[in-house]
């Protein structure tokens, strides 16, 4: 069965109109003749939406109860059965209520592609998984409904709804979005401009990202391998070499000239393995493409030209930038090199050729002298000037044996040194193998005449192969040599990546394996202290610098006082106490110096970001304050301003129960604010630490009742349980009382009509557990934590039920008073809170349970 296809109207805010668009496609493939249903839509209350069902056919929901409460979701059976062509599915990130058979709505989408079922849905772009944490930094606004992006990116086709912000307030404001009584704090909230405007950018960016992904796939399909300027991309090749900062700079500019170009850095590795550039300096460089908003790339081939124009055109580059080359002019006579091949072989990809400092001086990566130590040029040597004598003198004894055995023997004692002591004692030997067999062994003997062509011609193919033979060994000893260095060094740096991925502190890790790595007593990174000395002097001097981090004994306190530095930038030196180290060590030094400047980065920035976490959350606490409050405030004052001035006003003349009836409501709405106000100010004490407490013995089954009377006429309807034998606790009774009146509020507001909260009491190990039970919808366990944070209204569906502080405040009241404050599952559905004090006579008590008393 052939799979349907996916497409989703995709945009960056409510209202925008992707439920309209997607009713505006099912009505034009209708009017086509193609089968279409709708499987659900949520119109909102909008009148325009609703206008738009029309004659569109409508699959009944399905209704499922839920803790008390029913609720309607789509039915995906019904549509199975049903076989519709194409079904109109709203809201694609919508949670369904338990006891769906998929807990997400994309997950009944999903069945119905499967079935081969097209389907038209909509997203807000709040909702992908990937931006969840950037639109809450931008509006504020948790979103708790979200959908992986990978669901989204399968789609066939995404289409955008695109509204600017001025529009959308506009829609907004004519009553086109939300009801009347919404409108205000909407736009004075959510719907900003500035947050508008941050969402639709990023709906246009994501939905940019996948229209690369589709051209790079068709390209693929369809093997397209010449370049499409539909986007602006820069690559510059990096070497490894010191004149990559200015490459990269330079083609940071060329990407600035075209607005919203990729900056791109690749650099080539070798395919044998072996070292080839500087890694110190790549590090550098990866930095600094990446603070440039660049992108770090490194590829492996031998064949450096064909690796990048590769590269280059995998992600479709319209620009290659390389530097000019560093080899000298007689090495480039001999060669192209990569710049001039790569620019011939780049077809349709602008090359751009820069010069730099370096170009022309040749190359100054890698040692590129003798590939073997002293001691073995000088047995290289010494093994010339003994053993070709010796090898004259044992041959001079066999004169039965032809000029062409010599000459393989001589070419045998050639290669020995070239194994020995490397190129140039076997370039030596060579010549004085030629030389000897010339006077000894080719007619005339004892002459440095050649009279014979063959023997001549047989002479200079001997120097020719010995000379050949000897670069042949002393570059494989090289190559050797570089291997051997290069794999230690990877198993070195990975090493230390190991080590400071799996520690605390990276730059205490990364110095600590520099120390084992090299067995050192000391390593010490340095910053210069602000305006201390700039000269020269400042090297040896300890008041210029002071300690970043350390690990093994006394520390240097001035790069002058160590045994070796390596300076990181003009500010930081990592300082090494212990041993001088040898100069071909430089390289390895130089990357754990890179490496630990970076640490050191992260590290201030981890930091910076965890300062920043408090001011953040204070941030977050006015702005939820304000938000909540706001309307907390308004109504209770609007009502009792609206009372008195009814009774101040003098123009109705009101009988004694409609006085009684006002003056009620103005007491009522001022006891409310009342108890608003000092909630804010008992957080706030309990904020700064300084609320007074002042815990005594009592009694539960006392403080119970005061707090039921405070709740008013709501509070006469909740079942007490208490133990008559219940021992007393040790606690505030001002504070207990407003703790079980939040408490308790908030079952009530949460239970179902005719099943109201019920406290129950008892006592087990030293402590008095009061439960208080209601049967309302419940909260996830996963949200158990964050009924407790401020201005938090988890489930509320209105602005009339409290700032979201009643819960926070009572669990720091409990506190305060040596007790705790937990939610538990009520069996068969709902919240139970349970509040535990300390009892006031520490020996356990075995509660009896007590009938359950008269409704109050």
């Amino acid at each position: 069965m052939t799979r349907g296809q996916l497409r989703i109207y995709l945009g960056a805010a409510p209202g925008v109109g992707k439920t309209y668009a997607a009713l505006e496609e099912a009505h034009r493939r209708r009017e086509r003749g193609t089968d279409v249903v709708v499987g659900f839509v949520e119109t909102h209350g909008r009148r325009h939406t609703l206008h738009m069902l029309g004659e569109l056919e409508l699959v009944p929901r399905r209704t499922i109860g839920y803790r008390g409460a029913t609720f309607t979701e789509m039915d995906v059976d019904a549509i199975l059965a049903r076989r519709p062509e194409v079904v109109l599915v709203d809201e694609l990130a919508h949670t369904n209520v338990p006891g769906c058979r998929n807990a997400k709505r994309w997950q009944d989408i999903n069945e119905l592609l499967d079935a081969g079922i097209h389907v038209l849905s909509t997203l807000n772009i709040q909702h992908l998984e990937s931006l969840n944490d950037v639109v809450q930094t931008i509006t504020g606004v948790p979103q708790r409904e979200t959908v992986p992006d990978e669901v989204v990116r399968r789609a066939e086709q995404v289409e955008l709804i695109d509204m600017t912000p001025e529009a959308l307030r506009r829609r907004m404001a004519h009553g086109n979005v939300y009801r009347p009584e919404k409108i205000d704090a909407a736009l004075g909230n959510y719907f900003r401009v500035g947050n508008l405007t941050a969402l639709r950018e990023l709906a246009l960016l994501w939905l940019a990202d996948k229209v690369d992904e589709q051209l790079d796939r068709y390209r693929t399909e369809h093997r397209i391998d010449t370049t499409w300027e539909a986007r602006e991309r820069v690559v510059v090749a990096l070497t490894g070499g010191p004149e990559g900062e200015t490459m990269i700079r330079r083609a940071a500019r060329i990407a600035d000239r075209a607005r919203g170009a990729d900056l791109l850095a690749v650099h080539v590795a070798r395919s044998d393995g072996l070292a080839g550039a500087d890694p110190a300096l790549l590090a550098r460089q990866r930095i600094l493409v990446e603070s440039m908003g660049g992108t770090y790339h490194q590829v492996v081939g031998g064949d450096v030209p064909r690796a990048l124009l590769d590269f280059a055109r995998g992600v479709n580059a319209t620009q290659l930038v390389l530097g000019a080359s560093r080899r000298g002019r007689f090495a480039q006579i001999l060669s192209r090199g990569v710049g001039v091949t790569t620019t011939a072989e780049s077809g349709s990809i602008d090359v751009h050729l820069v010069t730099h400092a370096e170009a022309g001086r040749g190359r100054t990566i890698g040692d590129q002298g003798s590939a073997l130590s002293v001691s073995r040029r000088l047995a290289g040597y010494a093994l010339t000037l003994l053993g070709l004598p010796l090898l004259t003198v044992g041959l001079y004894q066999f004169e039965d044996l032809n000029l062409g055995t010599d000459i393989l023997l001589y070419l045998a004692a050639v290669v020995a040194i070239a194994l020995v002591g490397g190129m140039w004692p076997a370039i030596v030997a060579a010549l004085g193998a030629s030389a000897l067999l010339n006077y000894f062994f080719t007619p005339p003997i004892r002459q440095w005449t050649i009279t014979d062509r063959e023997n001549l011609l047989a002479l200079g193919v001997f120097l020719v192969v010995a000379i050949a033979v000897s670069a042949t060994v002393d570059a494989a000893a090289r190559r050797s040599r570089e291997a051997a260095q290069a794999g230690a060094e990877a198993q070195t740096l990975a090493t230390v990546a190991g080590s400071v991925l799996r520690g605390d502190r990276p730059l205490t890790a990364l110095l600590q394996r520099l120390q084992e790595t090299f067995g050192l007593d000391a390593v010490t990174l340095l910053e210069a202290r602000d305006g201390v000395g700039r000269g020269p002097e400042r090297r040896h001097d300890p008041a210029a610098w002071r300690v970043v981090a350390t690990v093994g004994g006394k520390p240097s306190f001035a790069p002058g006082e160590a045994d070796t530095d390596v300076p990181v930038s003009d500010d930081l030196t990592l300082v090494l106490r212990g041993k001088a180290l040898a100069a071909a060590d430089r390289r390895i030094l130089e990357a754990f110096a890179s490496q630990a400047a970076l640490a050191l980065q992260h590290e201030r920035l981890a930091e910076q970001a965890a300062a920043a976490v408090p001011l953040a959350e204070a941030d977050r606490m006015r702005t939820a304050l304000l938000a909540a409050v706001s309307h907390d405030l308004r109504t209770p004052l609007a009502s009792a301003k609206a009372a008195v001035d009814s009774l101040a006003g003098g123009q109705v003349d009101f009988d004694e129960q409609d006085r009684a009836e006002l003056l009620a409501t103005a007491a009522e709405s001022l006891d409310r604010l009342h108890r608003l106000v000092e909630n804010l100010l008992d957080m706030s004490r309990l904020q700064a630490g300084v609320l007074g407490v002042s815990p005594r013995p009592m009694g539960v089954e006392d403080v119970v009742p005061h707090a039921l009377d405070e709740l008013g006429d709501a509070g006469r309807g909740v079942r007490m349980r208490i133990p008559a034998d219940l021992p007393a606790v040790t606690a505030d009774p001002g504070l207990l009382e407003r703790v079980l009146v939040n408490v308790i509020g908030n079952a009530l507001r949460h239970s179902p009509s005719g099943h109201p909260p019920l406290v129950k009491a008892s006592a087990h190990g030293g402590r008095v557990e009061l439960r208080i039970v209601d049967h309302g919808p419940g909260i996830p366990e996963a949200d158990w934590d964050r009924v407790f944070l401020p201005f938090q209204r988890l489930g509320d569906r209105s602005n009339d039920t409290g700032v979201g502080l009643g819960l926070a405040l009572a669990r720091g009241l409990s506190e305060a008073m040596d007790g705790t404050l937990i939610p538990e599952v009520t069996p068969g559905g709902g919240l139970t809170m349970v509040l535990s004090l300390p009892t006031a006579d520490p020996t356990p008590a075995i509660t009896a349970h007590e009938p359950e008393q008269a409704m109050r």
